[in-house]
């Protein structure tokens, strides 16, 4: 009988791709829509979710991924224009 596979418990890392919306909030939806094709583009990556910041016309999406070497191969194919990724350490209320 062959042995089990081992799983590795631990989750990706997050990152955050940061890019701008110079033409306000009507540039949401189109750039929402490429982090979702970004993560679909390569298995290690996952779109979790996107935050605009208006006041500084500042779009976030956050991502998990192996690395942010795939992560920036997956927001390029998927068309999605960014100035940095960077990685991301969250901190929920129940961990207060």
């Amino acid at each position: 009988m062959a042995a089990a596979p081992e799983w590795d418990a631990r989750p990706m890392p997050l990152y955050l791709v940061e890019s701008y919306a110079a033409n306000g909030p009507g540039r949401l939806e189109e750039l929402g829509e490429a982090a979702r094709l970004a993560g679909e583009a390569i298995a290690s990556v996952e779109y979790v979710r996107t935050t605009f910041l208006p006041d500084d016309e500042v779009v976030l999406h956050m991502f998990a991924a192996e690395s942010p070497a795939e992560l920036g191969e997956a927001v390029s194919r998927a068309g999605l224009a960014y100035e940095r990724i960077v990685e991301a350490v969250e901190r929920g209320a129940a961990s207060r």
